[in-house]
């Protein structure tokens, strides 16, 4: 049994001793193997301290390595002119105050510190790289034991309570050097468990923009040459925007995009004028797949009618989730509260914030639920809505404004000052849509749906 004289008294410390030791170690106080000692801060009007001739070290300059990048200069006459403490070659540094409690150092020079440092010169029968090694063993030890708050701190006579195992003194220099041959495979260790954490976390993120890309290029379910192609589709809404103008729901869009195919180049006839623009589109799509301005296929912040009294759901951004879900709640107001000075939106809108950091925090919903149908909201949105008849699936639409294609080449649009950037109505409306057939579609969005849930978990 491992007993302790403090004094006259002789007591048996072994509820503190946390493991069995050879017979040739000791169990011993930190405060017996050396001599401590705590730094002081000087005056400032002294200047053989402030970038002079005496090496004064802070907390922050311990590295848990050797202390040598300090002038090494002292003369005796500027060490006169204080009682700071100068500590010997070969003392052991350890900090004591907020977040670099426990952090180390070894002397090459005399040098002195300030009074969030403690100092050990070990006795000549302890190995000063052997107590430097055990300080950082005890690192989260100390830091446990700190005390103050915001700013916590560890009293030097915490640290010389600590009971060391020692062992004989050549025992000690075996121990750090078996240490010191393994320690370049520790930090080999430490950088490839960083790494591997690093990509635990960033895995699930990268994963979900990736299936996305893959989803809007045609790369994640099989086509069928039995589906209708997208061609077809969008002349369907071609005729049905046309019918919409001569009726005078929607209005004549006077820059009209028509995207065609010729000679395995893709071509727009764009007020009248007929362009090549196989050099702004960002990838090869399948040949039954279709380029589109998101303008010829929707109507991009569209208002409502409705009567003033009726029920009416209001979202502010708040009630928008981020990531790549599919959520929002509303508040029920009067229609006439929010008709003027909001964003106008009804249910099957897809909603995609527009100021940063909402839009890369992928702030959009498809709108669901709405009393009466309609709703209204923040500003900082555009809305993008289906034509009356149309067959197309807004659930793919809004899968490609989650793709990080689409994110980061809104942010390169940006307008405005910091902090108040946004992402324009034009670049809403120009945006190249890789349309692929209807029923491929359908397929696209179900197999997303399926997956993604199936990567969130790995989060968990």
């Amino acid at each position: 049994m491992p007993y302790e004289k403090v004094g006259k008294e002789v007591k048996c410390i072994a509820d503190e001793v946390p493991f069995e030791i050879p017979d040739s170690w000791q169990w011993v106080r930190l405060g017996n193997i050396g001599n401590w000692g705590s730094g002081a801060t000087p005056s400032r009007t002294n200047a053989a301290f402030y970038g002079g001739e005496i090496p004064w070290l802070k907390t922050g300059d311990l590295n848990d390595s050797y202390i040598k990048d300090i002038p090494e200069s002292i003369t005796q006459s500027a060490l006169e002119k204080t009682s700071v403490k100068l500590n010997p070659i070969g003392s052991i540094l350890i900090a004591m105050y907020g977040a670099t409690i426990g952090k180390l150092g070894i002397l090459t020079i005399p040098a002195t510190t300030n009074q969030a440092c403690c100092a050990c010169l070990p006795f000549c029968e302890v190995y000063n790289k052997y107590l430097f090694y055990f300080l950082m063993a005890h690192k989260e030890s100390f830091i446990k034991k700190g005390e103050g708050g915001a700013q916590p701190n560890i009293s030097k006579e915490k640290i010389v309570e600590t009971l060391i195992p020692l062992p004989p003194l050549e025992e000690q220099k075996r121990i750090v050097a078996k240490i010191e041959e393994l320690m370049p495979y520790i930090e080999e260790y430490n950088k490839v468990e960083t790494k591997n954490n690093e990509l635990n976390i960033t895995f699930p993120d990268k994963l979900k923009k990736s299936i996305l890309q893959d989803a809007v290029q045609g790369k994640l379910v099989p086509q069928n040459n039995n589906d209708e192609p997208a061609s077809v589709l969008i002349e369907k809404i071609r005729k049905e925007k046309a019918q919409l103008i001569k009726d005078k729901k929607i209005k004549k869009d006077k820059n009209e995009s028509y995207i065609f195919r010729r000679d395995n180049s893709h071509y727009e006839i764009l007020n009248g004028k007929e362009n090549c623009i196989d050099d702004l589109l960002p990838f090869e799509i399948p040949d039954s797949w279709q380029w589109v301005r998101l303008k010829s296929l929707c109507i991009i912040n569209p208002r409502n009618q409705a009567n003033d009294d009726i029920d009416a759901g209001f979202i502010p951004m708040t009630l928008i989730k981020e990531g790549y879900v599919n959520k929002h709640s509303f508040e029920i107001k009067k229609w006439k509260e929010i008709k003027n000075g909001f964003t106008h939106f009804a249910n099957g809108d897809i909603v995609i914030a527009k100021i940063t950091p909402c839009f890369q925090n992928r702030k959009s919903a498809i709108i669901k639920n709405l009393p009466n149908n309609i709703g209204a909201g923040t500003t900082e949105l555009h809305v993008i809505r289906n034509l009356i008849n149309s067959s197309l699936n807004l659930q793919y639409l809004f899968l490609l404004f989650k793709t990080e294609m689409f994110i980061s080449n809104g942010v390169k649009n940006f307008t405005g000052t910091a902090g108040q950037q946004r992402i324009g109505k034009s670049y809403i409306e120009e945006y190249f849509v890789p349309l692929p057939p209807l029923n491929e579609q359908q397929r696209i969005v179900v197999k997303v749906e399926e997956l993604l849930p199936k990567i969130e978990r790995l989060t968990k």
